[in-house]
């Protein structure tokens, strides 16, 4: 007890705590030497620069819990990086980590909380006592010597100036290296400027698009009853998909329903659901990103060629384009804030909603629906009744518990089936030339290979992100009535698509809507379609090759394996 006693006395000393602060603060900067490519120069000055600079920092005040205190964003940053490391394995803190910060809605945050228990108790254990330790050191007024502050401060200095002899290296070897880009926390601190750039442009959307126009206008016949349907799946990846070779029969009716076309080769262009969604939403593709802040929805172009519309999401509202692009319909409905009951329900309430407006019996309409998909956690985005895939009860994120989340996912994508179909049946049963069409924001990983990754929204991502499901079905009426799109869809299914880039256009396209803005060489329902370079939206939102993007050899196996070859130019 006494030698405990000792250790605690030797931690809580002014010394200690002055070089604790300093060592909690720069974990990050060794681990990340590890987790990403960067060459030794630059190793050297991501380790040396910002330990010289914080050591520096400490030498400021002779109370090192008042500095320790006065660098809690530093404190705060080091903590968020090593949980980062913990999930995604490489990386840092990126632009869309701030921003999901605030668009992710409180349940879906507890409940990845709830699975990053070693993470987040490591980061406890090491950082809270530091900060506890630094409140004991300000009650206690600790003070250091001048002569220690003032020899420490010249330690610092050496430290620091090596650093930047590094940085300097570091630029001189390699063209593609930039500090706000590499060296940690400079570039955490770039990527919080950026968010907090991007979340004004975001704030000021009303007034940056309020002028924009489609000039859209309808072709079809007048007197057709026309209904399309856009469903928006969530985190539904292509490789668990039955009707895309699975070994499981996770998709028993929609890969029997008439009509449907499946296209096996679908990419998104981003693995988060603030950027995907709008971009399957809108003409904005990873290309010319920037655009969202001056453009609308496909929702408006619909309206403008004399369409009803209506959005309804089984999401809450988290303040993004989601919300803005939805709330363009002349209806909307985001079910589990209009009832707090339906908190607890899936997907399955989608389907009431859409009855409800087929039966209006409106001659020109379109429906949006956002669905809840296959979120994480996954054993609750289906009826317990519905659980075919057994057992399913993990929740824990654990490599361990892979069989049973596997199980639970599967059946995520078995419901998802068994809505679409049902969504199919109700069209047909109106008799109206009708369309859907269905694709996910992004892919999910479930600990899929030695690499252990799980979830989604990494700032690499992996092959199990990105190789999407995109499904076209037709009704009857809708064939007899357009065969040519048939033929067009058929021809268009094995080739590649960017599911980010095409949607808005192909919608359009099997509508009948024509505007300046429409592409049809970009519409899969097009005898036109061209296929091009699969890029992806990175952090800084450009567009870069897919085959630059990504790093694991795995990734490019998994794409070949799938007939996706990719370019790194």
């Amino acid at each position: 007890m006494n030698k405990i006693k000792s250790i605690l006395r030797d931690c809580a000393s002014a010394r200690s705590l002055f070089f604790l602060t300093i060592v909690v603060i720069c974990l990050p900067n060794v681990a990340l030497c590890f987790t990403e490519r960067m060459g030794i120069a630059a190793c050297v000055a991501n380790v040396l620069l910002p330990v010289g600079v914080v050591w520096l920092l400490m030498t400021l005040n002779r109370c090192p819990g008042k500095m320790a205190w006065a660098l809690f964003l530093l404190v705060f940053f080091a903590a968020f990086q090593l949980v980062l490391l913990y999930l995604f394995g490489h990386s840092i803190i990126a632009v869309d980590m701030f921003l999901n910060l605030v668009t992710t809605n409180p349940g879906e945050a507890l409940e990845l909380l709830d699975n990053l228990i070693p993470a987040v108790a490591f980061v406890v254990v090491v950082y809270v006592p530091v900060l506890v330790l630094a409140v004991v050191s300000v009650r206690r007024k600790d003070r250091l010597p001048r002569s220690f502050m003032s020899f420490q401060r010249r330690i610092a200095a050496v430290v620091a100036a090596a650093g930047v002899v590094s940085l300097g290296v570091s630029y001189a070897a390699s063209r593609d290296y930039r500090a706000e880009l590499h060296l940690y926390p400079v570039n955490v601190f770039y990527n919080l400027g950026l968010a907090v750039e991007r979340t004004a442009d975001t704030n000021a959307y009303a007034e940056t698009s309020a002028g924009f126009t489609f000039n859209a206008k309808a072709t079809h016949a007048a007197a057709d009853r026309e209904v399309y349907v856009l469903v928006i799946g969530e985190t539904a990846r292509a490789c668990s998909f039955g009707l895309y070779g699975y070994g499981r029969d996770t998709t028993p009716l929609t890969g029997k329903a008439e009509g449907l076309v499946a296209f096996t080769k679908a990419v998104t262009q981003s693995n988060t659901t603030h950027k995907s969604v709008p971009m399957l939403m809108s003409a904005v593709s990873a290309e010319n990103f920037d655009s969202i802040y001056y453009e609308k929805s496909v929702i408006t172009a619909f309206k403008e060629a004399g369409f009803h519309t209506v959005f309804i999401s089984n999401q809450r509202r988290n303040h993004s384009f989601i919300d803005f692009f939805g709330e363009e319909a002349d209806e909307w409905t985001f079910i589990k804030e209009r009832n707090p009951e339906a908190a607890a329900l899936g997907d399955e309430a989608l389907l009431p909603e859409v009855r409800r407006v087929l039966a209006e019996g409106r001659k020109k309409e379109l429906i949006v629906l956002h669905t809840y998909g296959s979120h994480f956690n996954y054993r609750e985005r289906y009826p317990r009744g519905s659980a075919r895939f057994l057992p399913d009860d993990a929740t824990e994120a654990k490599p361990k518990n892979r069989p049973s989340l596997v199980n639970a996912y599967d059946n995520t994508i078995r419901f998802t089936d068994s809505l679409l179909r049902s969504i199919m049946a109700e069209l047909d049963k109106t008799g109206a030339v009708s369309a859907l069409v269905y694709t996910s924001d992004h892919g999910e990983n479930i600990f899929d290979d030695s690499r252990r990754l799980f979830l989604h929204a990494s700032p690499v991502p992996s092959y199990y992100e990105l190789h999407v499901p995109f499904l076209v079905w037709t009704s009857a009426a809708y064939r007899r009535t357009y065969p040519q799109f048939e033929a067009a869809l058929a021809a268009n299914r094995t080739k590649l698509v960017a599911t980010s880039d095409a949607v808005f256009h192909t919608m359009l396209d099997l509508s009948g809507i024509s505007t300046p803005m429409r592409d049809d060489s970009r519409s899969v329902a097009s005898g036109r379609y061209t296929p091009r370079r699969l890029v992806y939206l990175n952090d800084h939102n450009r567009a870069v090759p897919l085959g630059k993007m990504l790093r694991s050899e795995k990734d490019f196996e998994m794409f070949k394996k799938k007939g996706i070859i990719l370019s790194s130019n």
